[in-house]
């Protein structure tokens, strides 16, 4: 279990490296409340991202962006709508990201950006 923790937690290290790159601001990382939690938080522009991230060693169960089904979608959704509450703050507009990091012995990380996928 922790071999799984520490790859996901060096999935989403590259993951927010990579936003930062792509010039989005990281506002959040591993915000979480008693409904789950929301691996990213990040703003590109005036829109606060949700970023779901997924890392794997291999595609034998499909790619890591697969792994983020429908139920798992609108638990994001309800993750983000408790966040964005504790905020109170002005409407803001709103994206649902994925980024799906591949990582394979002897080889660089393949690192994916699905910008507002659900």
């Amino acid at each position: 279990m922790t071999h799984n923790l520490a790859l996901g937690a060096h999935g989403e290290e590259l993951a927010a490296q990579m936003l930062v790159a792509a010039g989005l601001d990281i506002l959040c990382r591993n915000w979480r409340c008693r409904h789950g939690e929301i691996d990213l938080i990040a703003r590109d522009g005036d829109t606060v991202v949700f970023v779901e991230v997924k890392t794997r060693r291999g595609t034998g169960f499909g790619t890591p962006a697969e792994a983020v089904t429908p139920a798992k979608q609108a638990k994001i959704r309800h993750l983000a709508s408790a966040w964005l509450t504790e905020r109170a703050g002005p409407w803001v507009p709103v994206r649902f990201d994925v980024v799906s990091v591949l990582i394979s012995d002897g080889a660089e990380p393949v690192i994916e950006h699905l910008a507002g996928v659900f």
